[in-house]
This record gives C-alpha cells, sequence and structure tokens, in this order.
C-alpha cells in the first residue's frame, strides 16, 4: 500500500516536464503578493511569534471553519483557550482532512518554516509543538522574518479609505524594512448605502478627506482625495471593490442623488434603488481608478455573513461566509460596456468566487481586451474557496482555452497569515505540472524558451508590469 508518510518535494508534480520546469524555473522566483489582509501595525511591531499555535490559528477562519465541521467547542477556535490548547485541539482533526488544503497549506509550512517533513497528528502533536517553539525563539520568528523567509518582495495590504496608514507610513519609514508594503483601497462601506451604518461612515470619510459630505458629488470627491492620498502614502496602484450582489440597474444623475440623500437621513432603499447606486458607485469608481492607474479588482460572488448567529457571538471574517451566484455576469458587463463607451474601462482584474462559472467570466474578460496593453482586463487567480489544488487546476483546464493562461497575474495569498506564502508555491507547482501535462500530451508545440517565458510571467513578470510595481527580482 502507497501510503505518504513524509513530506515529498514532488508534491503535485506527477509527470517529468512538470518536474523539470517548476524546479528549474519557478521554484525560486521570489513573491509579489499584491493582495492580502495582514496587519501592518504587526508589521510595525514585528513580534516573535509566541507558539505554532498563534502563527497558524491567529485570524486563520479557514481553519477556524474546518474546526467547527468536526464539532469542537468555539472556546477552542476563536475563544479564550491558550494558542497551544487551540493548535492541539486543531491537530487532533488534522489527519482527519484527506482532500482538504488545510493538508497541504499545513505540511507546506511546518517543511518550509520549520523543516518538519512528517505529519501532524494527535500523537505527535506535542513533540512538534515544543520543536517549533525552539525554534522560535532560536531563529527569531517574527513576522517579517517569516516573510523574508519565504522571499516576498512586495505585499499589499488592504485598507479602508478613511484609515490614516499611519503604520504604512512608519513601514516606509523604516530603512530595516527589506519588503516594499503598499495598500489596495478598498471603498466598499461607501457601496453598501442600505445598512444601518452608512450615514455615519459618511461623516467619518467625509473628516477624513476633509469634505463634507451631503451628496453623491461630495462622496466621489471625498473617495478621489483619499484614492490620491493612498498613491501618494504608499505608491499603489491597486482597488479592491468587494460585490457581494450587484444587478445593474440603469440611472439618471437625479435618481442617484435622489437615492443617496435618502440613505443619508437613515431612511430604507428599495431593491431598485440599491441597484442603481451600486451601479452609479462602481462605474464612478471606475472611472477615478483609470483616471489615477489604478488596478481594478472585482471580486464577484460572497454570500456574506449566512450565520447571523455565528456572526453575532462571534465577529464577521470568522468562518461564517460563503459562495453565491446573485451576480450576474451580465451585471459585470454592463458595467464594463459602460466604461468601455466612456472611454474610460481601467486594467480589470475579475475574481469570481463560484469556480463552477469561471468559463462564463473568462470569456467576458477576454471580450473587453483591446489594443491598449495586455490582458487589460482579465480572470483573476482563484480565490478564497478556490485557491486549492482542484480549484486552481481546474481554472487551467477549462479557462486555458479561452483566455490565454500565459497571460495571468498568478497567485495571491488572500489571507491574514504571515506564513501563508506557501500558497504561491502550490499555484506554482499545479501550473507547471499543468503546463508538463500539456507538453507529453503533444498539446503544447514549442520550446523550452518559450515555457521559460511563459512560467516567469505567470509567476512574477506579469504582475509587476500589469500593476506597475517595478519590482526588481534581485536584492539590491
Amino acid at each position: 500500500m502507497n501510503i505518504c508518510s513524509r513530506f515529498s518535494e514532488e508534491l503535485y508534480l506527477t509527470n517529468e516536464t512538470g518536474r523539470e520546469l517548476y524546479h528549474k524555473y519557478a521554484e525560486k522566483l521570489p513573491i509579489i503578493d499584491y493582495h492580502c489582509h495582514i496587519s501592518a501595525e504587526a508589521m510595525v511591531e514585528n513580534r516573535e511569534f509566541e507558539d505554532l499555535g498563534e502563527m497558524w490559528l491567529e485570524g486563520d477562519h479557514y481553519k477556524w471553519r474546518a474546526m467547527r465541521t468536526f464539532g469542537i467547542d468555539e472556546k477552542y477556535i476563536t475563544g479564550s483557550a491558550s494558542y497551544h490548547d487551540k493548535y492541539l485541539a486543531f491537530a487532533k482533526v488534522l489527519p482527519k482532512m484527506a482532500g482538504n488544503p488545510l493538508q497541504i497549506w499545513c505540511a507546506l509550512e511546518l517543511k518550509r518554516y520549520f523543516d518538519i517533513d512528517e505529519p501532524l497528528s494527535e500523537a505527535n502533536a506535542e513533540d512538534i509543538y515544543q520543536r517549533t517553539k525552539q525554534l522560535i525563539r532560536e531563529k527569531h520568528m517574527t513576522r517579517r522574518w517569516c516573510m523574508e523567509h519565504s522571499n516576498v518582495r512586495l505585499v499589499s495590504t488592504t485598507e479602508d479609505p478613511v484609515d490614516d496608514l499611519r503604520w504604512h507610513k512608519r513601514l516606509a519609514a523604516d530603512p530595516s524594512l527589506k519588503i516594499r508594503v503598499i495598500t489596495a483601497f478598498r471603498p466598499d462601506q461607501a457601496m453598501f448605502l442600505e445598512r444601518k451604518t452608512f450615514g455615519a461612515y459618511l461623516a467619518r470619510l467625509g473628516e477624513a478627506a476633509g469634505v463634507e459630505i451631503r451628496t453623491f458629488a461630495d462622496l466621489l470627491r471625498a473617495l478621489e482625495k483619499r484614492l490620491e492620498y493612498f498613491q501618494e502614502t504608499t505608491g499603489t496602484t491597486v482597488s479592491d471593490d468587494g460585490i457581494p450582489k450587484f444587478a445593474w440597474e440603469n440611472y439618471t444623475d437625479d435618481d442617484i442623488e435622489r437615492i443617496f440623500e435618502k440613505a443619508a437621513r437613515g431612511e430604507a432603499v428599495t431593491g431598485k434603488e440599491k441597484d442603481q447606486y451600486q451601479s452609479a458607485f462602481l462605474f464612478e469608481m471606475g472611472k477615478l481608478y483609470n483616471k489615477h492607474h489604478y488596478v481594478m479588482q472585482l471580486h464577484v460572488g460572497t454570500y456574506l455573513d449566512a450565520n447571523t448567529v455565528g456572526v453575532r457571538e462571534v465577529g464577521q471574517s470568522t468562518g461564517f461566509d460563503c459562495i453565491d451566484d446573485r451576480s450576474s455576469v451580465v451585471s459585470v458587463g454592463e458595467l464594463l460596456n459602460a466604461l468601455t463607451l466612456a472611454g474610460q474601462l481601467p486594467r480589470t482584474i475579475i475574481y469570481p468566487l463560484n469556480g463552477t462559472q469561471c468559463e462564463n467570466w473568462a470569456v467576458l474578460a477576454a471580450g473587453f481586451c483591446d489594443g491598449t496593453d495586455k490582458a487589460h482586463v482579465q480572470l483573476g487567480a482563484p480565490w478564497w474557496f478556490q485557491d486549492q489544488q482542484y480549484g486552481i487546476e481546474r481554472q487551467f483546464q477549462s479557462c486555458g482555452n479561452l483566455y490565454p493562461v500565459s497571460l495571468s497575474v498568478g497567485m495571491l495569498t488572500d489571507s491574514r497569515s504571515f506564513i501563508s506564502y506557501p500558497r504561491h508555491e502550490l499555484y506554482r507547482r499545479v501550473f507547471c505540472n499543468y503546463l508538463g501535462e500539456l507538453c507529453e500530451r503533444g498539446e503544447y508545440i514549442g520550446s523550452e524558451e518559450n515555457l521559460a517565458e511563459i512560467i516567469r510571467g505567470v509567476c512574477f513578470d506579469n504582475v509587476n508590469a500589469f500593476f506597475e510595481f517595478h519590482v526588481a527580482e534581485q536584492d539590491g
């Protein structure tokens, strides 16, 4: 019986050509993590980790969700238990997660940060805990250490427009920092006018921008000032727009001003009014992104806070969000078309959360490319619930037929964890194996140099050029 009892350096590399391509061209390339949710404040503090429990379970809703499925008490997930006890609770169920990406992520993290290649189980959990704790102390494993160890050259965190970016300023002024840190501009709170907090948020945004927000035009002026501030402060070209449910609805300027004033007063809006406002909001933000050379990133298809009891007891973004399909290809297409008609379509990346529909989104993206630049609108990396071997491979196999895979800007972590960078490695392994399969089936006719160029592009060069990051491959 062939049972894997150790981590294999040939993980996901099931053909000889793929193995050679990965080890020769992809393995050593640095990482540009252009979308994540790590804390800039934590990078400034640069505190040494307490233990493996903190490294694994602080803020990781992937693990929290999985632990709940095994009936583990919330005390050992987000509750008051020590990280040591949370770690033991997680270690007890990890061997039972066959087929789950957590198994592979944890194996990669143990290997890459601690050189441990044995599988974690309840039997050896305490031993591995003590060994890793000792290594954390010996190597002084801080937040930045983990990033530097992973060969990360740039990360983009994500902040709301009201953020003063004080931590980013401190990072930029720190000569010891070896990694460029920027932030993505995430204006979602200004789009969710149906929320009870909308009026209060407008006041905070107005104060941050120095603009009294009475009208929709005032809102756009405030957002543009903050967009400029983000760019001046960190040099960013990254936006992040989350669209849980989006249905394009035609509108007039008068419609939007009336709807805006209604919501600002705290009055309820109708479903049609919400759709009209969101259509106008995303259209106007697209114009601003184009004007200021931002990339518009559209994250489509989330069903947020499905378990309202869980959210009330534990909080948002703690493992109670799901996949949905209410945001149609047609609606996003109407948005892209309106921006195209206005001559103001920015470089755009579309991230559909529903992996079963990625072909439809790939075709939409291809339909809005033109002669201005490469991959002007493109399909994003398999995102959130799709960022595992099956979702990644499915996207290569299905969408490669519809949109050139070679133009992709590659992988991101979308993570709050400082040790999630092996997800880039996983992606690169699956990608090289995919290319190797094409070669060995005779479906790719080209040279090794062609493939090397494709791999470099997808793993490093494309994202560097698309976002205009200008990150050097080598230090110095």
